[in-house]
């Protein structure tokens, strides 16, 4: 098998910052990738559950090779670097939902034909371009080693596969979905802090010691720290939470709190949820989310999952890898075979009564509008 080969290369020309390295967001500095992708995907339960549930549903949707049976298809059974981690189209799925880019490299055997395919990290990867704006060649930076792949198979070295999303803006990178989910991952992820706080100090401000002498005096600053210190270390925290208060000196405990207004992030973070769950495009029912009517039942929500989400993208991938793949075996064709997805059988059951129902056609013409063999 042959491996990625590298070798260092000094660039001829300066390389323009793609789109996805940057994403403006709140009015702050622009935020890269990666810290995009620890805000949301590492960090946050909605987005990190959305994205699984696309990527390891687009993984584990059946797929069809036509010539049946195609040794192409035991490609797609891992990304190249080992069994034990995901395959390559739950790998390409998520790439595509956080970057808007996926990039496979086809390593070849003693025979010349493909033995693995190997989904490279796509923040790595950079365009290279002539003075007209077409693709020449692809640069893979891992470290201090470059690896340049041609934008067109040449000889023995196969080209790189690019798969992308629409970007309006952008003629060589797609847009992910983290630059749309930004600003609701941040409101969410805040949400959960502040909540957080307000419960280690019981929901509550727990209230103010009020200092009131006789004689109008006040704490020297040596009595304040003392007195601050005492009840950071005796009364503050888990362990000394109901502890009682002993006061002395003119020293008055007035209890406070928030008014519930003020407290209420519960209906915040639910909209930041579902703004979220909206731009991975994953229905919020599927995710846990109340208030949201859209759909009937979690049934609905799975099909509508399929229909909108999973089979279009799904339909991407392996039309692309089809194409790719075609460079060794002519005529290849992968697709998704809806008629073993569990989530779509109604619709396979209801053409099935349609066409069962056509007394104009002929038991041939149902088996081919139906995709069956004459023989089955």
């Amino acid at each position: 098998m042959k491996l990625p080969f590298w070798r260092t290369k000094s660039a001829a020309q300066p390389l323009r910052i793609p789109s996805w390295a940057t994403a403006y967001s709140g009015g702050e500095a622009p935020r890269s990738y990666e810290a995009q992708v620890k805000a949301s995907y590492l960090a946050n339960p909605v987005a990190a559950r959305a994205i699984r549930l696309i990527s390891e549903g687009a993984g584990g949707a059946p797929v069809l090779a036509n010539p049946p049976g195609h040794q192409a298809l035991a490609l797609l059974a891992s990304a190249g670097f080992g069994a034990s981690g995901p395959g390559l189209i739950e790998m390409l799925a998520a790439q595509l939902l956080l970057h808007g880019n996926a990039y496979v490299e086809a390593a070849c055997g003693p025979d010349g034909l493909p033995a693995a395919l190997f989904a490279l990290r796509p923040e790595r990867v950079t365009v290279e371009s002539d003075s007209r704006g077409w693709p020449t060649g692809y640069l893979y930076r891992a470290g201090d080693m470059v690896t340049r792949y041609p934008a067109e198979t040449v000889g023995d070295r196969a080209a790189l596969l690019h798969i992308r999303s629409y970007h309006p803006l952008d003629d060589h990178y797609g847009a992910g979905c983290l630059g749309a989910a930004a600003g609701a991952v941040e409101v969410h992820n805040a949400a959960a802090k502040w909540n957080r706080a307000l419960l280690d100090n019981a929901a509550r401000p727990s209230g103010a010691l009020v200092y009131q002498p006789g004689d109008g005096s006040s704490l020297t600053p040596d009595q304040f720290e003392r007195l601050k210190a005492e009840m950071e270390a005796g009364y503050a925290g888990a362990a000394n939470a109901g502890r009682p208060l002993l006061l002395e000196g003119g020293l008055s405990w007035q209890a406070m709190s928030l008014t519930p207004a003020e407290m209420d992030f519960a209906r915040a973070r639910d909209a930041a949820a579902r703004e979220i769950a909206l731009a991975f495009g994953v229905p919020p029912l599927l995710l846990g989310l109340p208030g949201d009517a859209t759909y009937a039942n979690y049934k609905e929500a799975n099909v509508a999952l399929w229909r909108l989400t999973l089979l279009p993208l799904t339909g991407r991938i392996l039309a692309a890898l089809s194409a790719h793949l075609q460079n060794w075996w002519p005529g290849l064709e992968l697709r998704v075979d809806r008629d073993a997805v569990p989530a779509l059988s109604e619709d396979r059951e209801r053409l099935w009564t349609q066409v069962s129902g056509a007394t104009f056609l002929t038991d041939m013409e149902k088996r081919n509008i139906l995709g069956l063999e004459a023989g089955r």
